[in-house]
């Protein structure tokens, strides 16, 4: 099966080209954010509310904050919903930056088992008393693959790979397959020039900050969701938590928004260039001429 995918790093302007690629082919967007998922978490990932009115998009709002959802989930609904639209003769166009979730949607995941909430409870007892980094140097020690997939401080992730070593005695890689994708990819990895894209980051916080980011995280706290935000994962969320306490202000908050954002954005561009897919420097065309490039590659080889 061939499978088009628009890839890039957050804030590079993945949106804004995938609506009018997914127009002009009548496709519909699959959602590879691992954030956008969540429901009424809409400021800080960015949702594309008004292509959503225009686009059909999947994988968006399909769980509430808080409850459990992994890269096996989404792999299973994403696969399920590229064969429904196949099926329907529609175009899926997979959208996102989120590179373990497209890792485990073109490459698979095994059958890992299912959590075990006592060893994962008591690896978080861990973590918050000795540290993320703690357990990610466990986890290099047995699994240096996976380790070197994410982040020291990504303690969701490491946590979910010592419970898995912990209940099979396998390194979590174990179940992985990175070398034989179930689709043919037509790839494209959007990228800007560095300058360019740290300035569209820096921008994006600040529009963020003025559309209400900080009422939204408010609101969440009150529901109880404080641990959730505080994941490494949750970039722009967990760094006002601070500022809504009262701990930190709100410009120092802003700073590490950003500088959150510039790391993982510089983790993601690493993931892409590896990919070998096609790389457009959206500074260097204007938006009708990449729209053109994309919609041409996908109908020549679809």
């Amino acid at each position: 099966m061939i499978l088009p995918v628009l890839g890039g790093p957050t804030g590079v302007g993945k949106s804004e080209v995938a609506c009018e690629v997914a127009l002009r082919l009548q496709a519909h967007i699959i959602s590879a954010d691992s954030m956008a998922v969540y429901r009424g978490m809409d400021i800080g990932t960015a949702k594309p509310k008004d292509c959503m009115k225009i686009v059909k998009h999947h994988l968006v709002d399909v769980v509430d904050p808080g409850d459990y959802f992994d890269a096996k989930i989404f792999e299973e609904l994403a696969l399920d919903t590229i064969e429904k639209l196949r099926a329907e003769g529609i175009i899926p166009l997979v959208v996102g930056g989120s590179y373990l979730y497209l890792q485990a949607l073109i490459y698979g995941l095994g059958e890992a088992p299912d959590p075990d909430w006592k060893i994962r409870n008591r690896l978080y007892r861990i973590a918050k008393e000795r540290g993320s980094e703690y357990l990610y140097k466990k986890l290099r020690a047995i699994d240096p693959n996976y380790a070197g997939k994410i982040h020291p401080n990504d303690t969701r992730r490491i946590v979910r790979a010592l419970e898995v070593f912990l209940t099979t005695f396998k390194p979590f890689s174990y179940f992985h397959n990175w070398d034989k994708p179930r689709f043919k990819v037509i790839g494209f990895f959007l990228n800007r020039n560095r300058e360019s894209l740290f300035r569209r980051i820096e921008e994006r916080v600040e529009a963020m900050i003025r559309g209400g980011l900080v009422e939204e995280v408010r609101s969440l706290v009150e529901r109880g969701l404080e641990g959730f935000l505080t994941s490494s994962q949750a970039i722009g969320y967990k760094e006002l938590i601070p500022y809504i306490k009262g701990q930190i202000s709100l410009d120092e908050a802003k700073r590490n928004i950003v500088k959150n954002t510039k790391d993982y954005a510089r983790r993601q561009i690493r993931w892409f260039k590896k990919q070998g897919w096609k790389e457009i420097n959206l500074d260097l065309l204007p938006l009708d001429q990449v729209v053109d490039i994309i919609v041409s590659e996908i109908r020549r080889t679809l």
